[in-house]
């Protein structure tokens, strides 16, 4: 990538790149969102170049292997943008980022242990940028971060060397990423955006280059802080309802009440939004959301209660998971102990290859501590190491050796299993986290059957 250096500060000059699509973009951070990201600015005839610590991840991309089977749509876009050579892949960020105008950064934002947001991605990277970025680029943070983390710790970095100054030679904005993992393109194609910059000059720019790109509503924001603040405000918004729902659910279990009944009579009033219980909340999004504007609240000296108790909640699930499969163990006068019990499904949600989070891992450490023989079948991890179990390649070759089945994700193969299979089981025990399997049936088969918030 070569070329003429664009003023990414000239909203002229940035609309003339963009119709001679000679404006170069790097995109640092090629995963789950990263890439998709990087092939829609490909597909938008604009040359771009993805960077990547992981070198196999890089070496599979420069040999033509798409590394995403589980986001529908994006393999032909991925073929299509190689064979045109407008989008290539490396680790040499000194390289790639000096030839590009415009810099994206899809970087992860994790947890540490004490639920703490782990920004070292960002803080590395732009590190890196305060020696390398050429003057004049435009940097578009995507990454889910807290309200001020741009204008706070991001300037700075970046300015350090002194090579830099924000507003004069280097511009800032973000962009936030807006897509669930397996519905990606549908979301990129679908959903708003939301856009802010440092200064308003820098908010127009952003949303005349992601209008080049993606044909979606983009809503501009008066800063980068209040754009985050957004991005946030949602996310937790569904994690705190998620909570709500399941704390109900525990209820509505003693009270005999089936919590779906509840929930689809509920649905039909206008201003109810559905959420369902479960057997927790995982995933790179809602927990980490929730505790970004947790520890922001704890830096600035404010309380945020109710994102604290929905927290607390959630992450309470899996222990109720095992209170239900302790009872139907109970009425089968077996023990836990020394028992096979199956785990169908450890994605953190349906459909997806991504254990990030998932409430899986806590339901099966508990069982191990009981002293079961924990199994897995995931249809996306066949005969895979994880958790340091080896997984199973099939229900079939596991099912007549189990004492009972945990449904935890609700992944579409499961929901077409023929519910007489689980009569196959050594001791018929069926729990249903996800209100797969109808509490009725399950009993006709004579099934030991618990289903989270189904009541009895």
């Amino acid at each position: 990538m070569s070329g003429m250096k664009i003023n990414m500060n000239s909203i002229e000059n940035v609309l003339e790149s963009l119709d001679s699509k000679t404006l170069r973009v790097c995109v640092i951070g090629i995963g789950r969102i990263g890439l998709p990201t990087a092939l829609s600015f490909a597909q938008s005839g604009l040359q771009t170049i993805g960077v990547d610590i992981n070198e196999n991840l890089v070496q599979n991309i420069t040999s033509g292997k798409f590394p995403l089977k589980d986001e529908p749509g994006y393999e032909k876009i991925f073929n299509d943008v190689i064979n045109e050579k407008k989008f290539s892949a490396t680790t040499n960020i000194d390289e790639a980022v000096p030839n590009s105008d415009l810099i994206l950064l899809s970087l992860p934002t994790p947890m540490d242990e004490n639920n703490i947001p782990d920004y070292s991605a960002l803080r590395i990277v732009a590190s890196k940028l305060s020696n390398i970025l050429s003057p004049n680029s435009l940097v578009i943070v995507e990454s889910t971060i807290e309200p001020g983390f741009i204008e706070d710790e991001m300037v700075s970095i970046i300015s350090k060397s002194g090579r830099l100054e924000i507003g004069k030679n280097f511009f800032i904005g973000v962009c936030p990423e807006n897509a669930n993992p397996g519905e990606i393109l549908h979301d990129f194609t679908n959903l708003p955006r939301l856009v802010g910059g440092i200064n308003h000059n820098i908010t127009k720019i952003i949303k005349a280059i992601y209008n080049f790109v993606f044909s979606v509503e983009l809503v501009e924001m008066p800063n980068c802080k209040t754009a985050n603040a957004v991005k946030l405000t949602t996310n937790v918004f569904r994690d705190i309802n998620i909570a709500f729902v399941s704390e109900l659910s525990l209820m509505f279990e003693k009270l005999g009440i089936d919590t779906y009944k509840v929930l689809e009579a509920a649905a039909k009033k206008y201003n109810f939004q559905v959420h369902y219980p479960g057997a927790g909340v995982g995933g790179p999004c809602l927990p980490i959301n929730s505790y970004q504007l947790l520890n922001t609240a704890k830096r600035i000296g404010s309380t945020l209660n109710i994102i604290e108790s929905g927290r607390k909640i959630n992450e309470k699930m899996p222990e109720h998971v095992i209170q239900l499969i302790s009872n139907a163990f109970q009425e089968s006068q077996k023990s836990i102990e020394s028992s096979d019990i199956l785990i169908l499904g450890i994605s953190y949600k349906p459909n997806v290859k991504d254990i990030q989070l998932t409430p899986a891992k806590e339901i099966i450490k508990k069982l191990q501590n009981l002293g079961a023989q924990v199994h897995i079948y995931d249809p996306y991890f066949k005969s895979t190491n994880i958790f340091d179990i080896m997984t199973e390649n099939s229900i079939e070759d596991i099912i007549h050796n189990v004492d009972a089945t945990i449904i935890v994700t609700a992944h579409d193969e499961f929901k077409t299993i023929d519910i007489s299979s689980f009569l196959k089981m050594k001791t018929p025990i069926l729990i249903d986290t996800r209100g797969i399997i109808n509490p009725f049936s399950a009993k006709e088969k004579k099934l030991i059957f618990r289903g989270l918030g189904r009541g009895e």
